[in-house]
């Protein structure tokens, strides 16, 4: 063919390719419609049609009583607002009810579990579920853990229940395109879309810190905390969280694959089994770590914490940890103080491998081990070590002996003379009723109160003396 004709050729090929095009285009009916149509219906589309059914509203609501002056909203003087309350305050207490919103999805359509934050259901009053088909259903807390801001919860629709397709998170790339979806007021979803921005954030919020986070430019909010983040084959790989109330145009999601520990435990236990590792561990300073060859930071920090005890029979020691090593990371987190160990082993579960870089002998040594759960028995112990106390149950014969008449509770037997609640005016006869948010009806939940928060920094411990009870923060470490 010759240049000439190759060239007209090429010009009557591509007219009639546009206008073949165009007629598909412009049709209203036909090939080109359908065309159209599946063009419109993208991955997002069919991901989001696929996971809204197990995506519910959640509300929970608390009765509470709020002192109040019969005369307040109508401009009386403060001062005499002040008076009446001093003086007439227990008759004049006004109800009122606090509400919670947020989203949850269904993980077990057959059981009717829902995944959703902690922070959702935290009032702990009456939670009600509202399913897509608009469904009102009354739900049970399985189990909650405030240190990972997630809870499970269960509810029994007489049906099996559409459920989300469960997703890997240990593979999700810089980039790809990630779909959130909340339940905000019921009835409807609310849908939005970005890209995973980076992994294993972590983020600050009032006094906890939160690691291994998904980050992503996906809107979130309060409302849409504790909805699922889809893969674009619409798979969970995380649950949206709206903790971090300064954040603009950024996302946060705990990754699935963390959450699927958590969940176990939840069901399983009711609460989640907190790593033990069976080490004491204190903080460097610059003198110890330039005789141990340590690594600064900038120079100036000493990289890693010091471990000055190992528990026999402990999954450390059984690993080979020695007393006298310095840990300088878990997993992938550097460790610069004591503070970021313990807050670094809340983010573990009893039964999970970790991964340990050790300095010995300036050298490096990394070591995997299986976290264990720590042992009960050793919890009186670490109560005298923590709390400077050492308590018992309550028998017939010291609540005869120490005059009490209430039967819940543990007995203050001891204190420490240098320990804070000795300071604060606690004495031997004291009733310990609550640690934190666990209630202490006998010795088994006192030990338990301790295993479970023997790694924060403080607790606040409700104590009884006669009919009279007493809240007082107490500093662990």
């Amino acid at each position: 063919m010759r240049k000439g004709e190759a060239a007209h050729f090429s010009r009557t090929f591509m007219m009639i390719w546009l206008a073949t095009a165009w007629a598909g285009m412009v049709l209203p009916t036909g090939m080109g419609w359908a065309a159209s149509k599946n063009l419109r219906e993208s991955p997002v589309v069919i991901a989001v049609r696929q996971v809204s059914p197990a995506v519910v509203n959640i509300s929970s609501q608390q009765q509470l009583r709020r002192s109040s002056s019969p005369f307040s909203g109508l401009g009386v003087d403060p001062f005499f607002e002040s008076f009446f309350r001093d003086f007439f305050e227990p008759g004049y207490q006004r109800r009122y009810k606090r509400t919670s919103l947020g989203s949850g999805v269904i993980i077990d359509g057959r059981r009717g579990f829902i995944l959703t934050n902690a922070h959702v259901i935290e009032s702990r009053g009456t939670i009600t579920v509202v399913l897509k088909d608009e469904r009102s259903l009354q739900a049970q807390i399985v189990g909650a853990d405030p240190d990972s801001d997630l809870a499970v919860l269960k509810i029994d629709a007489k049906t099996r229940l559409p459920a989300v397709a469960m997703g890997n998170s240990d593979d999700l790339m810089i980039g790809e395109t990630v779909i959130a979806i909340g339940n905000p007021f019921g009835f409807s979803n609310t849908v939005t879309t970005g890209v995973i921005s980076a992994l294993n954030r972590s983020i600050r919020s009032e006094n906890k810190v939160y690691h291994d986070f998904i980050q992503t430019d996906a809107s979130i909010n309060p409302g849409n905390s504790g909805g699922p983040l889809l893969n674009i084959n619409g798979e969970l790989i995380g649950i949206n969280t709206a903790i971090y109330a300064k954040a603009r145009g950024i996302g946060f999601a705990i990754p699935i694959n963390k959450a699927k520990r958590i969940i176990a435990d939840l069901i399983r236990y009711g609460r989640v089994v907190p790593a033990w590792l069976g080490i004491s561990v204190q903080n460097l300073d610059l003198r110890l770590a330039h005789y141990l060859k340590i690594p600064l930071k900038n120079g100036r920090q000493p990289w890693g914490v010091l471990i000055t005890e190992t528990a026999p029979d402990s999954p450390a020691a059984k690993a080979g940890v020695r007393r006298g090593d310095v840990m300088l990371e878990i997993g992938h987190y550097k460790l610069y103080s004591t503070e970021d160990y313990r807050s670094t082993l809340k983010d573990y579960t009893a039964g999970d491998r970790m991964s340990l870089h050790l300095w010995r002998n300036a050298a490096d040594r990394r070591i995997t081990l299986t976290a264990g759960a720590f042992p009960e028995k050793q919890a009186l112990g670490l109560a005298y070590k923590l709390l400077g106390i050492k308590v018992v149950g309550l028998t017939r014969r010291n609540r005869a002996r120490f005059h009490i008449a209430a039967s819940k509770g543990v007995l203050i037997r001891e204190l420490l003379k240098t320990a804070y609640l000795s300071h604060i005016g606690a004495t031997p006869g004291d009733i310990i009723r609550k640690i934190d948010n666990h209630t202490i009806n006998n010795l088994q939940d006192f030990k338990r109160a301790i295993a479970k928060f023997r790694l924060k920094d403080s607790v606040v411990i409700l104590l009884q003396r006669d009919d009279r009870l007493y809240y007082v923060t107490v500093k662990l470490h």
